[in-house]
């Protein structure tokens, strides 16, 4: 029987510390919460390797270490309401349920929802929502967050994702351009406007929504 637990460790001490991520609350949530229990049952052994896993067609569990990253960079206080765009399974979900006060996650995979929405309960998570819609949509009538987290990439921001987020707020996502990706972090000015900074470079597959339109030319 595989030792998730161990695992667990070396994941942290090989992916994510030395990733400078030094948070306690980041570590102590990746630590706690077992991944293996948040990915397809065919891939628990592979839940803790480097690199993404699949969960459905155009569908990935971010790896550690740009999880880990992003949540860093995201300056979270344990009384903020976040939003995550493109739960999944509920692992990310999970890890914010211990360093914020609240969370709504948003997944348009009804299937994924449901089972989010099961792992959530199984591990006792009481402060996390699964809200089953479209990603790009958000969720507006439980807003407006302190802070949006997208776990996955993305080419364009809806600007009604935008509108969800308080003024003086914070918005992470993965901004693709073909294969190459950056991680930026946004800042909401009281007047309303997004300033972005680049945080580091990683790679995700453009979530359900979040893709350019595609231009014709004659």
């Amino acid at each position: 029987m595989a030792d998730f637990a161990s695992r667990r460790v070396t994941m942290v001490d090989t992916q994510v510390r030395p990733s400078d991520v030094t948070k306690f609350t980041i570590i102590d949530a990746m630590l706690s919460i077992p991944r293996e229990e948040f990915v397809p049952d065919a891939k628990r052994d592979l839940a803790y390797v480097g690199g993404p896993i699949e969960l459905a067609p155009h569908r990935q569990l971010l790896d550690a270490r740009t999880t880990a990253k992003m949540l860093d960079a995201l300056d979270l206080d344990p009384t903020d309401v976040v939003l995550e765009i493109g739960s999944g399974l509920g692992y990310i979900t999970a890890l914010l349920s211990r360093m914020v006060e609240a969370v709504v996650a948003v997944e348009e995979d009804g299937e994924l929802a449901e089972e989010a929405e099961a792992n959530l309960a199984t591990q006792g998570v009481l402060n996390a929502a699964v809200v089953t819609g479209p990603l790009a949509e958000g969720a507006a009538k439980h807003g407006p967050f302190d802070a949006i987290v997208i776990s996955g990439g993305i080419e364009e921001m809806p600007a009604g994702i935008i509108e969800q987020l308080k003024p003086g707020g914070q918005i992470i996502a993965i901004f693709m351009k073909g294969a190459l990706g950056e991680v930026c972090i946004g800042f909401k000015s009281p007047e309303g406007r997004v300033s972005w900074r680049m945080e580091f470079n990683a790679t995700a597959e453009v979530l359900p929504g979040f893709a350019k339109a595609q231009s014709f030319v004659f």
